[in-house]
């Protein structure tokens, strides 16, 4: 890939991991999306990110590129693979030929499973936000082809390895979506607690026009008002609310109310 579409790409891909302050938003799609560009800057034959959370996988994002080759390498890896060696140090596994950790017996299942897709080699990058761990990004490269009788062009002195290269590309992006992954959790936060704020303040309203209407029709203050809604809504085991609403809307006899006798605490 040219440098220029290559930066062009990559400029893509952060603005897109960026992108999820939304209630629309899915994880699966997100981490789908990010590994597609993955495939992309890398010329590999698949990507995908493995989730992980307490020690327990909780979700998959795999590219679009040869899906059932990611998904299938990154299910294999229950016990042993370079997402959950890259998750459990929190540093990057460099990529790793297959053939070789296979003979030495690196991570088995997994490789032998890798083997049967002619993948080449791997590598894995950390998916992690202020120190903590949150998975894991898997990049699966092809066997090499047959090398051309030209010889090979050598780099610049001040251009780093290829495997450099990918490893740095990679972990930007992993970097990118565990921001992204972070700032959505607390947006999702934020609404649910507007949310619980919001019914809080609608219940106590619907409370206090209920408390008017009582005192009107029965020609009591507010406070007896709210002792009559509070002792009806715990003798009948219903939300002070649910009476409240009742009363507002007509459902509920105003006059049940006033057969309750106090209790003790009321």
């Amino acid at each position: 890939m040219h440098h220029s579409s290559r930066e062009a790409q990559l400029g893509a891909a952060l603005v897109e991991a960026a992108d999820t302050l939304s209630d629309a938003f899915d994880t699966v799609a997100y981490l789908r999306r990010l590994s597609d560009h993955c495939v992309a800057l890398l010329d590999a034959s698949a990507a995908g990110i493995m989730l992980i959370e307490g020690g327990e996988t909780v979700s998959f994002g795999v590219s679009s590129r040869q899906q059932e080759l990611a998904l299938d390498l990154l299910e294999v890896q229950r016990h042993d693979g370079p997402c959950l060696e890259c998750y459990g140090s929190g540093e990057p596994v460099p990529p790793v030929a297959i053939r070789a950790a296979h003979a030495s017996s690196r991570w088995p299942d997994f490789t032998q499973q890798a083997l049967r897709y002619d993948i080449g080699s791997t590598f894995a990058v950390p998916l992690r936000r202020n120190g903590t761990p949150l998975g894991a990004l898997n990049v699966f490269v092809p066997e090499p082809a047959r090398p051309s009788p030209a010889p090979s062009p050598v780099p610049s002195p001040s251009s780093p390895p290829a495997d450099e290269t990918a490893l740095l590309l990679a972990q930007t992006l992993a970097d990118a979506a565990a921001l992204g992954l972070a700032n959505h959790r607390m947006f999702a936060q934020h609404r649910t607690l507007a949310g619980q704020l919001q019914d809080a303040l609608s219940s106590r309203v619907r409370i206090e026009q209920a408390k008017g209407i009582l005192a009107e029709r029965r020609g009591t203050g507010t406070d007896e008002a709210f002792i009559a809604l509070r002792r009806y809504a715990r003798s009948h085991r219903l939300p002070i609310d649910e009476v409240a609403t009742a009363v507002i809307t007509g459902s509920q006899d105003i006059a049940e109310l006033g057969r309750e006798h106090p209790g003790p605490h009321d």
